[in-house]
């Protein structure tokens, strides 16, 4: 499995006469650098004649004959074909994994490196765990093919990355405090929503012309348009990150987020950061444990943070105001918290600073 850097390279290799591989696999859970990493490769194929596509999507009853059919059946017009297949779920299933290994292999037989496949298939798939990246239809449709990992932009390199976007319309913001402040603010303002970024950044090179972008300009063209994400918010809390914490729990109020599913997601973060901490603290692998308890991704960063910077009484602290929020969710009374939950939120995660 390879990132998104190999797929650029693999690209600019068919300048040079490269032939198209006749299987990818992307996975990921961002979808506007999965379109583009997709759209980038669709773009290339169709210079190189694939022009006939077909779309599959995975659903209760799909018949993976259809796949079988895929890389055999020539096209009615003689065109080379492009054939997408969606797995929304990243699970096949057991009929399904049968199919993609026999998928594979049929695609393995019939690779012919100098002329190049007549047919290329394009599995897409959600972000993958762990588990499924060792599982034996995956590692076949690795080996026959190119799979693409395509991962979420982390928030500490979102600045970073507006930057380099307003440099290919070429726009830059100011250098110094100033420039570096736009970029923040862009990035706070479009909160874990990357197709809400770059529309942004389009607009910016639409209000105003090619150079230097100051501050108040930057200010007064972005919308706040936020999406706030529940499960973003227990990312916030892990790093101790208040301010961002803050931010998101003013977002998910305002649009109107059930207190309940928010109680339910960091009540369920910290059980299992306090089960971590007190089996860290017994001596158990910290790594071993996150393996174990199928954390993974950004997480896997936080997790061993926030298990060396809380306390345990800070921790149990915690987890007495999650108790009290639950009641108050309820609508019990619960004296030891503020009258509102929403800052009796803010008072938790200020405990896992």
């Amino acid at each position: 499995m390879v990132k998104v850097d190999a797929l650029q390279a693999h690209l600019k290799s068919f300048s040079s006469g490269a032939a198209m591989l006749p299987l990818y696999v992307f996975s990921g859970d961002e979808p506007l650098l999965m379109m583009e990493a997709m759209d980038q490769l669709r773009s290339a194929a169709k210079k190189m004649g694939f022009t006939d596509r077909e779309v599959m999507v995975q659903e209760r009853g799909f018949d993976w004959g259809a796949l079988m059919n895929a890389g055999q059946t020539m096209s009615l017009f003689g065109d080379k074909r492009w054939v997408e297949l969606r797995i929304p779920a990243g699970k096949p299933g057991r009929d399904g994994a049968d199919a993609l290994k026999q998928f594979s292999a049929q695609i393995a037989s019939q690779q012919d490196g100098a002329n190049g496949p007549d047919t290329v298939v394009c599995i897409v798939l959600p972000r993958l765990d762990g588990k499924t990246k060792t599982s034996a239809w995956f590692a076949a449709l690795d080996d026959a093919g190119m799979a693409i990992q395509v991962d979420t932009l982390d928030r500490s390199h979102l600045p970073q990355w507006i930057s380099g976007r307003l440099k290919k319309q070429s726009q830059e913001v100011e250098a110094g405090p100033e420039g570096q402040r736009a970029l923040e603010f862009i990035a706070d303002q479009v909160e874990g929503n990357l197709i809400a970024a770059h529309q942004e950044i389009l607009k910016l090179g639409l209000l105003y012309p090619v150079g230097k972008l100051t501050e108040e300009q930057i200010r007064s063209s972005i919308l706040k348009v936020a999406r706030y994400n529940v499960f973003e918010l227990t990312e916030a809390m892990l790093a101790g990150d208040l301010p961002r914490l803050n931010r998101m729990l003013d977002g998910l109020k305002g649009e109107g987020e059930p207190l309940v599913l928010i109680l339910w997601s960091v009540t369920e973060e910290l059980r299992l950061l306090s089960k971590l901490k007190a089996a860290s603290d017994a001596g158990e692998s910290v790594q071993q444990l996150m393996r174990a308890n199928r954390i993974w991704g950004n997480k896997e960063r936080l997790y061993p943070a926030a298990i060396r910077r809380v306390q345990p009484l800070k921790l149990r602290r915690a987890m007495q105001v999650a108790a009290g929020l639950d009641r108050q969710s309820k609508g019990l009374h619960a004296a030891e918290l503020p009258a509102d939950p929403w800052d009796g939120l803010r008072l938790l995660g200020n405990l896992l600073r």
